[in-house]
């Protein structure tokens, strides 16, 4: 059954990490309404083996990107140290800074992160985050189309999207939903505004594997729950890559707005069952 509910909860990682649905919400009414879990597991130790399934995947869907941003850093040093800066920098080079700005507020986060987290066992918490994000993705599906992108975005926009990732460390709003819509109200380009969300995904799920690693190495590792772990962690990279091509269909139609239907209706459910349960 371990090895059941770790696929189970690896197909709900994968699709809901990346569509804007929020993968924390879907596993704390899996794991508390549903009744999946490892047994003989920490659900800490499994959540963060699943986000890393779900990290794999962005790397392989972004992986030029990345290349290229790895090699701008190096040449930016370089260029510092000669005083030869290009005017434009690169977008690339430019992207670099703009994830570090992004990434800033998850900082404010670290001191209260277990109480954050402990909002999950909460599931009317998490039914109300899933309706606040369904009224997100219903407006930024009929804001205007902005066209700033990594070369003309402003760093106090890109703040106030780490300001929104930061929020969405809330079981049940979703992390792409929130900045891709906050993108949106803020003049990005749909495209450029799905693809920094992803790529500001891997110092966000990077930090939160380092800050939970000593808790992995303080309880250890069941050895015996080795095949689970892996079959999770598969199952949530193959179907979350798969989530990011179909999530790149659908922001370049404008359809988030289907999505906030979908939300709104296991919000609901959720905290009427938590009600009643």
């Amino acid at each position: 059954m371990s090895i059941l509910s770790a696929v189970i909860l690896g197909v709900i990682q994968g699709v809901a990490e990346f569509l804007p649905i929020s993968s924390s919400g879907h596993l704390a009414i899996a794991q508390n309404l549903l009744g999946l879990k490892i047994e003989g597991s920490t659900d800490g130790t499994f959540d963060v083996l699943l986000h890393l399934g779900t990290l794999i995947a962005v790397f392989v869907a972004y992986w030029p990107d990345i290349v290229d941003m790895i090699r701008e850093f190096f040449l930016g040093v370089k260029d510092i140290a000669r005083g030869t800066t290009p005017t434009p920098v690169p977008p690339n080079r430019r992207m670099i800074l703009l994830l570090i700005i992004g990434t800033l507020p998850l900082f404010v986060i670290v001191p209260i992160k277990d109480y954050i987290e402990g909002l999950s066992a909460n599931t009317i918490v998490v039914g109300c985050a899933l309706l606040i994000t369904g009224v997100l993705l219903f407006f930024s599906d009929r804001y205007n189309r902005g066209k700033k992108n990594a070369g003309s975005v402003p760093l106090r926009d890109v703040l106030v999207i780490g300001v929104a990732q930061a929020f969405a460390t809330i079981p049940g709003l979703s992390r792409s939903g929130t900045t891709v819509s906050v993108g949106c109200f803020l003049g990005l380009d749909r495209r450029f505004a799905l693809r920094y969300s992803f790529l500001m995904s891997i110092p966000a799920v990077l930090g939160a594997n380092i800050l939970n690693l000593k808790d992995i190495v303080d309880t250890g590792v069941d050895m015996t729950l080795l095949p689970a772990y892996i079959s999770g962690v598969v199952t949530a990279a193959v179907l979350g890559y798969l989530s990011i091509r179909l999530l790149k269909f659908v922001t370049e139609k404008g359809k988030f707005g289907a999505f906030s239907y979908y939300c709104w209706a296991v919000g609901a459910l959720t905290i009427i069952a938590s009600i009643l349960l």
